[in-house]
């Protein structure tokens, strides 16, 4: 079918929900095959942006700290606010403080960070999660032990959640995903584990991305819009099942043979372009 191509989703995912050890569904699995637009959808006046950073806005780098926020990519969000009257949200792994330092001089954007962890309306409340650190703080200095005695792994401790970059040491893959599932074991059912690309976290669970979602559509001014959610990754998941239940657009960056995603684009470049004609295209 021109345009379109076959992927597969758990029909299970939304109901079982993911196991905390891995983020994959629980079982029992039942793939069923979708298929996926390669060609993305027309332009409505009334959308609402929900985009996540590393590898959607900006190109993902060997180090977090090590990314590019380019001067183009903030020209285009600030467009973008001004053609949506605010409705763009910044949806990411990543702390609200740190996206804020990366997106200067862009101040006080709606933003979820830390997988819908914390959360910044578009009047500038934030919203916490009633959570402490002190159960991590054993499990970030068993992780750290770790990161000595395997050269190439990486810790980001972002306080409440903690992550083991393996990207300059793929071959460490199974063995950062064995020790995390070990820590995990022993801080028990309030934490879980996020898997992304080259990447796996853990994490207090019960949160994820969608939810925060769904409290911005709650909110002005994105309500009574239809939301359109743009990510590159498997924690993005989540927020495009809530925007497809929403019956708005969910837009999954690069190449993948499982996703939720209605739709596909191939990289951040290409992500820029779109979101900068939606903005040229509305001022026609």
């Amino acid at each position: 079918m021109t345009g379109h191509r076959a992927l597969h989703i758990l029909s299970s995912q939304r109901r079982l929900g993911r196991c905390r050890f891995c983020s994959r569904p629980r079982v029992p699995l039942q793939w069923v095959t979708v298929m996926v637009s390669t060609s993305l959808p027309d332009y409505a006046p009334d959308w609402a942006f929900f985009l996540d950073v590393d590898g959607t806005l900006i190109e993902i780098a060997d180090h977090p700290d090590a990314v590019n926020p380019t001067p183009r990519m903030k020209a285009i969000i600030t467009h973008l606010r001004l053609t949506t009257d605010g409705a763009v949200a910044l949806v990411s792994g990543r702390a609200i403080a740190e996206l804020d330092n990366l997106f200067m001089p862009l101040i006080g954007l709606p933003a979820a960070g830390l997988h819908g962890l914390e959360r910044r309306d578009a009047e500038g409340r934030i919203h916490l999660e009633a959570l402490t650190e002190s159960p991590l703080n054993e499990a970030k200095h068993e992780l750290r032990e770790f990161t000595k005695l395997n050269p190439g792994i990486l810790l980001e401790d972002k306080g409440t959640t903690v992550a083991l970059h393996y990207r300059n040491a793929p071959s460490l893959e199974s063995a950062a995903q064995a020790t995390m599932r070990e820590v995990l074991y022993r801080l028990g059912d309030d934490f879980e584990l996020k898997s992304g690309k080259m990447v796996v976290e853990l994490k207090p669970s019960g949160r994820h991305k969608g939810h925060a979602v769904e409290e911005f559509m709650d909110e002005s001014p994105f309500r009574g819009r239809t939301p359109v959610f743009i990510g590159d990754d498997i924690t993005d998941e989540d927020g495009f099942l809530v925007v497809n239940r929403m019956h708005g657009c969910s837009i999954r960056v690069g190449e993948t043979n499982y996703s939720a995603a209605q739709y596909c684009i191939p990289d951040v470049e290409a992500v820029l372009n779109w979101l900068e004609h939606y903005h040229s295209h509305h001022w026609r």
